[in-house]
């Protein structure tokens, strides 16, 4: 059996790249760089105890995207602009790498979304995503109307500018620059958060995990685009129908304290008062 290694994705900035040259120099052939942003990603190697993310959000939603079904880890190094995604910082690289050669950490599971496109009784798009899935007009002046269905039950037509649908881990992204509520990643939850809503009393919407969401586009449906993990487009078209519910593969991310959340999500946020 050959000797265990670890995976790194590195971001194309210097800092990163940097600080990856290091690492690398460090463990010799006990790691391994994966292309994992190419148009053709490899497939992953066997011999992987986990992936390493050296870069910013963008670049750790990439790579749960890369890694699809598989349950490898991950572990994102946060290198000074806020994130939620990234535990450990730059300064604690080489020491969390050995932990890990060492066995020495936690996993933490973050559910996924399924999301489905269906056009014309054909499936047209199914990927899973890690934060979101948004709804927007591609002209920002015209509100979208997405009527929303929960298991076949229909809830209400958003008018908004937008329609966020979120995982408790993407609760921290574009849903809450839009208002929504900040969910602890193990409550088993889907947040639903319109942007800018012209009906100030659709708010934001916490429900089960458990529940299938169906939207479909009303009114003048035109230049309307689905956004998943704010990294993929996908241009709808007026008789789309999308589909979206708890996705079967987690993604596995590593941790070296049990309530590591709270102290990202304070320090994100910059959140102070009391003890310390």
């Amino acid at each position: 059996m050959s000797k265990q290694r670890i995976g790194l994705v590195i971001k194309n900035e210097d800092h990163a790249q940097n600080k990856a040259l290091e690492l690398i120099r460090h463990l010799g052939d006990r790691c391994l760089v994966i292309d994992a942003q190419s148009q053709t990603p490899p497939p992953i190697p066997e011999d992987l105890i986990c992936i390493v993310v050296l870069g910013g959000d963008g670049t750790f939603l990439s790579v749960a995207r890369y890694i699809g079904d598989s349950d490898i880890p991950l572990m994102g190094i946060k290198f000074g602009e806020v994130g939620f995604l990234a535990e450990t910082t730059e300064d604690l690289l080489f020491k969390a790498v050995e932990a890990v050669f060492k066995g020495e950490y936690f996993i933490q599971e973050r559910s996924r979304l399924n999301i489905r496109v269906v056009r014309n009784s054909k499936c047209v798009m199914d990927e899973d995503v890690l934060n979101d899935a948004v709804i927007n007009k591609a002209a920002l002046s015209r509100l979208a109307s997405c009527a929303v269905y929960l298991d076949d039950t229909y809830l209400t037509t958003y008018r908004a500018d937008g329609l966020i649908v979120a995982t408790p881990t993407g609760s921290t992204a574009y849903s809450l620059a839009a208002g929504g509520p900040v969910v602890y990643p193990e409550v088993p939850s889907i947040i639903l958060t319109p942007i800018c809503p012209f009906t100030l009393t659709n708010r934001p919407l916490i429900i089960p995990d458990h529940t299938r969401v169906e939207i479909s586009l009303k009114g003048s449906p035109e230049d309307m685009i689905l956004t998943l993990d704010g990294q993929e487009g996908f241009d709808m078209d007026t008789c789309d129908r999308i589909y979206i519910e708890k996705s079967r593969h987690n993604v596995r991310m590593i941790s070296f304290e049990a309530h590591s959340y709270f102290k990202v999500l304070k320090t994100r946020l910059h959140w102070s008062g009391g003890r310390s």
